[in-house]
């Protein structure tokens, strides 16, 4: 059995969470539900073979990768699944941060529908009852696992067995010396920003993660599996084996331009998410950074990404090598944009392309699209009924994105008007923020309430790096006017009226 196999191999959750009684219920409860499941499997054999999902959640990746035109970026084994499969050009997060953004993903609905704008609730806070992506796989037979981070908060009720987590910290490093320059800010603990141990890959929590993929693909080769596994880096800190650092040479490494966009709206509080690189061991908590930090910070975030991209590699190697490759959708995907250094900055959580536009690559075994791009605009809370379709199940209901299946066979289609993301500010501020094929116009909100003054246009024709915000600019009136009322049509449902309809 499933089961009983995961317990022997020790992938069930680690040696800290056996420390508790409820998790050793709650396995014996898992193993009644495998069990069950599995009879089910064995007197269904003859159906027709499903469709399994590997699911690989990155965090903080930019589609800044060698597949994305990024040809100084060593990403050899995400380039090979986008070689098999679709990138996907213009792929857009509901929220630039890890708790809504997965939320929402997971949920198929938006920020707004979840109530999530933070990392510290789970996702069934005010939707106690939804059903969420791996959940629905999970009530079509299907068995679902968890390895690393997938949600911000875990949800219990979406895999077949508890989630694991590797042993080793995901925010955490391979030297003594790293380890004993700890400092505290704001309440937590934070080492050094970087780190280039000469360590094995399993020395870090993604060659661990890695590691138990493999074992689980061994056990639950036979049944349709929805496997979700969650890779940390390259998230701060840019701490990676130092042969992935000896990829890159510093003096080609180039900083971008340190320069704010014009015009934009106090309400925005720009730059915010660079906060969170500031509380790090070393680094300064005010002032500009030298060059010669920018380009360090540079280094250990590409260091970062091909380490990731090493252990994605061993996990499709393994895929293939058990013949699954034939029969398993993949879909890989970071949760956000990042800016690295764009502007200045470091971080997300603004509104901005560089923070919510993400990477996005699909390979199905039944499209025919493989190889290849599309510039169709998509939105991650169109992933859930995608991914329902391509596994053959019935449409979900509920969800708030639409499938983009058919992408997948014709890329050149167009798809939505437009895509939403938003961004939340203290004070009940939160700035809705509208992609079109040419345009990004974004209006910040007080209280439910539009801030006077508060809104930005940016035209991608002429100013693909949003630098210039032309809302206050005459020969954009009447640009200006379109896009509002179009922004206005779905702002009313919420976000929600289905685009190009």
């Amino acid at each position: 059995m499933i089961a009983e196999a995961l317990a022997h191999s020790k992938i069930l959750p680690n040696r800290r969470e056996f420390e508790s009684l409820a998790i050793l219920k709650l396995l014996l409860t898992a193993t009644v539900i495998l069990m069950a499941h599995s009879a089910f499997a064995q007197s269904n054999s003859t159906e027709k073979t499903r469709y399994n999902v590997l699911f690989l959640a990155i965090d903080d990746l930019k589609p800044e990768l060698s597949c994305y035109g990024a040809k100084y970026i060593k990403s050899p084994n995400i380039d090979k699944i986008a070689n098999e499969g679709l990138i996907f050009e213009r792929a857009y997060c509901q929220q630039a941060l890890c708790g809504p953004t997965r939320a929402s993903l997971l949920s198929g609905l938006r920020p707004d529908s979840t109530k999530i704008y933070d990392l510290v609730s789970p996702v069934r806070k005010h939707v106690a009852n939804v059903i969420t992506l791996p959940q629905y796989f999970k009530n079509n037979g299907y068995f679902t696992a968890s390895l690393s981070k997938i949600y911000h908060v875990d949800d219990a009720a979406s895999w077949s067995v508890p989630s694991w987590y590797p042993t080793k910290s995901i925010t955490g490093y391979a030297l003594k010396e790293s380890l004993d320059n700890f400092i505290t800010s704001n309440g937590r603990r934070y080492g050094p920003i970087t780190e280039r141990a000469d360590v094995p890959d399993n020395a870090y929590a993604d060659g661990e993660t890695a590691e138990q993929a493999i074992k689980v693909l061994n056990i639950v080769k036979d049944k349709p599996f929805f496997l979700a596994v969650g890779f940390v880096r390259p998230h701060l800190p840019f701490a990676a084996p130092k042969k992935y650092w000896d990829m890159y040479d510093d003096t080609k490494i180039k900083v971008p331009e340190n320069i704010l966009p014009n015009n934009i709206p106090s309400a925005a509080q720009f730059g915010v998410g660079t906060g969170e690189l500031r509380q790090y061991a070393g680094v300064a908590k005010t002032g500009k950074f030298s060059r010669e930090q920018a380009v360090d910070f540079i280094h250990g975030y590409y260091a970062c990404v091909s380490y990731m991209d090493a252990q994605v590699g061993k996990v499709m190697a393994e895929l293939k090598r058990l013949h699954l490759d034939k029969n398993t959708i993949v879909i890989l995907w970071g949760d956000h944009g990042w800016k690295l250094g764009d502007y200045g900055m470091w971080g997300k959580r603004d509104n901005m392309e560089t923070d919510v536009r993400a990477p996005l690559i699909i390979s199905a075994p039944s499209m025919r699209a493989k190889g290849s791009k599309t510039n169709a605009i998509v939105e991650f809370v169109d992933i859930y009924p995608t991914l329902c379709q391509a596994a053959d199940l019935p449409q979900p209901a509920g969800v708030q994105g639409q499938s983009f299946y058919s992408l997948l066979n014709k890329p050149n289609e167009s798809f939505k008007d437009a895509a939403f993301s938003q961004t939340i500010r203290p004070g009940g501020v939160m700035g809705y923020t509208m992609r079109t094929d040419r345009y990004r116009y974004t209006q910040w909100y007080k209280n439910n309430l539009p801030i006077a003054g508060a809104n930005e246009l940016y035209d991608h024709k002429t100013d693909p790096g949003e630098k210039h915000n032309a809302v206050n600019d005459q020969s954009y009136k009447a640009t200006l006017a379109s896009v509002q009322a179009l922004f206005t049509r779905y702002g009313k449902n919420g976000f929600n009226l289905t685009p190009g309809k």
